[in-house]
C-alpha cells in the first residue's frame, strides 16, 4: 500500500507513520505539492493524508490515478477539490470531532486571558509598572467569567465541548447556527438565541464555524455593528470568517474591547498582514496563537487512528466514516 503524505514530515513520522500498518510505503510532500513531483514519486499512491490547510487540486489527483481516498489530518478540507474528487470516484474524509477538546480548552483559555486583560498586565510587569497597573485594574474592576454572557456562533462538536468546559465557571452560554433558518436547542446547558440578538446581548462572541462560501467574510462591518459595545471576539475556527480591516476598525473605535485569534487569514501569516501592522495602542488588545488550538498529542493520536481505520475500511470495500463528499 502506497500513501502520499502532504504536510509536516516530523509530525507525520511521529504519529502517522508510527501507527501505520506494516509494509506501508510513504512519500512525503509539502502541503501544496507540485503535480510533477506527485507524478514522479506517487503515481502509484492509493491514499493521500493531507494537512487540514493543505491543497489538493484536480491536476494533483490526475497525477495519482490509483487514488482511492484523500484524508484530512484534521477537521478542515477547504483546500481539497471536492468536485474533482467526486468526479474521479475518490472518497474525501476528515477527522470531525477529533480536535474538539483541544480547541475547546484553547477557546476557554483565550476567554480567560481576554477578560483578565492578560496582555496588558504582562507588559506592565515587564516594564516595572506592576503596582500602578494593579491599582488601575482594581479601580476599573475585573469581572469573573460567571458575570459574562457568552455567545457561540455555530454549534458543532467544538462549541458543545466549550459549553461543557464552561459549566464550572458559571456563565450564561447561548448558541446560534449562523445563516440557517432553524436550529434545535440541545440539552447541553446552553440556550438557543437568534444571531442578531446573540450579537447584541452577549459580552463574548466565539466563532465556531467552518470556512466556506456561506461563512467567509461574515464577520464584517455589519456583523460587528450588531455586537454589544465593548464586547470580546474569539476566533479558534478559521481566519477566513473575518474581514481583517473591519475587525481592526472595530478595535480602533472601541466597539471591540479585545480579541483573541488562533487563526488569521491568509495563512501563513506574514509580516505584511494587517493584524501585524496595527497601531501600537492596539497591541495589548489582541492575542494571537499560531493556529495550534487543535494540535495536541491526544488529538493527533486519535486523528491518525481514525485515518488508518478509514483506510482499512476502504481496503475492505466498506464506506469510510466522516466522508465529506458523495
Amino acid at each position: 500500500m502506497k500513501v502520499a503524505l502532504l504536510g509536516s514530515q516530523p509530525r507525520q513520522e511521529k504519529f502517522g507513520m508510527a501507527l501505520a500498518p506494516a509494509g506501508t510505503k510513504f512519500e512525503v510532500f509539502p502541503m501544496k505539492a507540485e503535480t510533477a513531483d506527485l507524478a514522479a514519486r506517487a503515481s502509484d499512491a492509493e491514499y493521500v493524508i493531507i494537512d487540514a490547510i493543505g491543497t489538493l487540486t484536480a491536476e494533483n489527483m490526475d497525477a495519482m490515478p490509483k487514488l482511492k481516498l484523500v484524508h484530512s489530518e484534521g477537521v478542515g478540507f477547504n483546500g481539497i477539490d471536492l468536485t474533482a474528487a467526486t468526479e474521479r470516484g475518490i472518497c474525501v474524509c476528515n477527522n470531525k470531532g477529533a480536535n474538539a477538546t483541544a480547541v475547546a480548552e484553547h477557546t476557554v483559555m483565550m476567554m480567560l486571558a481576554m477578560t483578565r486583560d492578560l496582555l496588558a498586565g504582562n507588559r506592565a510587569v515587564l516594564e516595572g509598572r506592576q503596582m500602578e497597573t494593579k491599582l488601575s485594574m482594581m479601580k476599573a474592576g475585573v469581572h469573573e467569567l460567571s458575570e459574562y454572557r457568552i455567545g457561540l456562533v455555530g454549534f458543532g462538536d467544538i462549541a458543545k465541548e466549550v459549553v461543557r468546559l464552561l459549566k464550572p465557571f458559571g456563565p450564561e452560554v447561548f448558541f446560534t447556527v449562523a445563516r440557517q433558518p432553524r436550529a434545535e436547542e440541545l440539552a447541553t446547558g446552553a440556550a438557543f438565541m437568534e444571531l442578531d440578538r446573540l450579537l447584541a446581548e452577549c459580552d463574548i462572541i466565539s466563532l465556531h464555524l467552518p470556512a466556506n462560501k456561506t461563512t467567509e467574510g461574515m464577520v464584517d462591518k455589519a456583523f460587528l455593528a450588531k455586537m454589544k459595545d465593548g464586547a470580546i471576539l474569539i476566533n479558534t475556527s478559521r481566519g477566513e470568517l473575518m474581514v481583517n480591516a473591519d475587525v481592526i476598525d472595530a478595535l480602533k473605535s472601541g466597539k471591540l474591547l479585545r480579541a483573541a485569534f488562533d487563526t488569521v487569514a491568509p495563512e501563513p501569516v506574514l509580516k505584511d498582514n494587517e493584524f501585524l501592522n496595527m497601531p501600537e495602542d492596539l497591541r495589548d488588545k489582541v492575542l494571537f496563537s499560531p493556529h495550534i488550538a487543535g494540535v495536541s498529542i491526544s488529538m493527533l493520536r486519535k486523528a491518525y487512528r481514525n485515518i488508518w481505520e478509514n483506510i482499512a475500511r476502504v481496503e475492505r470495500g466498506e464506506e469510510p466514516v466522516n466522508r465529506v463528499n458523495r
